[in-house]
C-alpha cells in the first residue's frame, strides 16, 4: 500500500495586505520587513470569513484535481492553529460543507508543521487500507496577530492548502519522512490564553494574551536547526543524497531560515521554492499553497524529487519526500 499525492488544490484571501499598508499602522518599513523576513504581502481573510471556509474551497478544488467526488472521500483532516472553535473541529464542518456524509473528519494541532503532520496520519491510513484522504493545511493568522507588535504582525498571513492522499496514484508517492518534537521551549511561541490553562476573562483581552508571542531571534536559531536535521533525517530515510534532490519546499516562515536550511544541504536557491514574498507565513497552509504552485508553474516534473520540510510552535518538525 503506497500512499500518494493525486490531487492538489489551494486559496488566498483576495484582500492583499503591503508593508506599505503596515507603515501606517505600526513603527516599521518596507525595507526593514523586506531584508528580515523576506515578505512583501500577505493575504487577510474578511472578519466574517472563517478558516473552514478558505479549506473547503482548497478542499474543492483539490477533490477537482484528484478526480474523485465528496462521496469517495473515506477520512477528512486538518491541520490549523486557527480553528473555528474549540470544538467541534474544523474538520466536521468541513465534511458538513463539501456535502461529505459520515468519513472521519478531525483537527490535529502542530503548529507550522501540521499539514507535514497530518501528511504521516494520511500515509498510516492508506496502509491500513483506506483511500482518499483529503488532508488541509488552513489559517487565518491574522485573527491571532497582534498590529501593535512590530516584530511578528509583519509576518503572518490567511490561507488554505489541500491534498488528496491516495493509494497507487499515477505520482506525488511518499517515499521516506521523518517527525520530531520537544515541548520544553514552547513558551518561546505560543498563544498563552484562550484554553483552559489561562480561561478567558476581561483581563486577558486588556493584557492581550489572545495573540500569537514569539520569541524571534530564540525561534529563528531553534527553527534553522531544526529544518536541517528534518531534511537531512529524511533524505537519508530515503537513501537519497541532497544532489538528487529536485526540489526543496520548506515552510516559510522566514526567508533567512529557508536561506539557511538551502545552505547547510548545499543545495542551489534556484532549487528552493519561494513565495513568502507574496503571502507571508501562513503555518500549515505555506507548504500546500506552494505545493500547488510549483505544479501548476511547473517546478515539479515528472521524475522528481520534492522534498518538504517544516517546522512550528511546540516545537515540532519534520520532512516529508515525494517522488513525482
Amino acid at each position: 500500500m503506497k500512499s500518494h499525492i493525486a490531487g492538489i488544490g489551494s486559496y488566498l484571501p483576495e484582500k492583499i495586505l503591503t508593508n506599505f499598508d503596515l507603515e501606517k499602522i505600526v513603527d516599521t518599513s518596507d525595507e526593514w520587513i523586506r531584508t528580515r523576513t523576506g515578505v512583501s504581502e500577505r493575504r487577510i481573510a474578511e472578519p466574517n470569513v472563517p478558516t473552514s471556509d478558505l479549506a473547503v474551497i482548497a478542499a474543492k478544488r483539490a477533490l477537482e484535481s484528484a478526480k474523485i467526488t465528496v462521496k469517495e472521500v473515506e477520512a477528512i483532516i486538518v491541520a490549523t492553529a486557527t480553528p473555528d472553535m474549540l470544538f467541534p473541529s474544523t474538520a466536521c464542518l468541513v465534511q458538513t460543507k463539501i456535502g461529505a456524509r459520515q468519513v472521519i473528519s478531525f483537527d490535529i494541532s502542530a503548529g507550522c508543521s501540521g499539514f507535514i503532520y497530518a501528511l504521516a496520519i494520511a500515509d498510516s491510513f492508506i496502509k491500513s487500507g483506506l483511500n482518499n484522504i483529503l488532508v488541509v493545511g488552513a489559517e487565518e493568522l491574522s485573527k491571532i496577530t497582534d498590529y501593535t507588535d512590530r516584530a511578528t504582525c509583519v509576518l503572518l498571513g490567511d490561507g488554505a492548502g489541500a491534498v488528496v492522499i491516495k493509494n497507487n496514484a499515477a505520482q506525488g508517492e511518499i517515499i521516506a519522512s521523518y517527525f520530531a518534537a520537544e515541548g520544553a521551549n514552547w513558551k518561546l511561541l505560543h498563544q498563552p490564553a484562550g484554553g483552559s490553562r489561562i480561561p478567558t476573562t476581561h483581563e486577558t483581552i486588556d493584557k492581550r494574551l489572545h495573540y500569537l508571542k514569539m520569541e524571534g531571534n530564540e525561534v529563528f536559531k531553534l527553527a534553522v536547526r531544526a529544518m536541517a536535521e528534518a531534511s537531512l533525517e529524511t533524505l537519508s530515510r530515503a537513501k537519497l543524497p541532497p544532489e538528487k534532490l529536485d526540489l526543496l519546499i520548506p515552510h516559510q516562515a522566514n526567508i533567512r531560515i529557508i536561506e539557511a536550511t538551502a545552505k547547510r544541504l548545499n543545495i542551489p536557491m534556484d532549487k528552493v521554492y519561494i513565495n513568502i514574498d507574496k503571502y507571508g507565513n501562513t503555518s500549515t497552509a505555506s507548504i500546500p499553497i506552494a505545493l500547488d504552485e510549483a505544479l501548476r508553474t511547473g517546478r515539479i516534473k515528472n521524475g522528481h524529487n520534492i522534498l518538504m520540510v517544516a517546522f512550528g510552535a511546540g516545537f515540532t518538525w519534520g520532512g516529508v519526500l515525494l517522488k513525482w
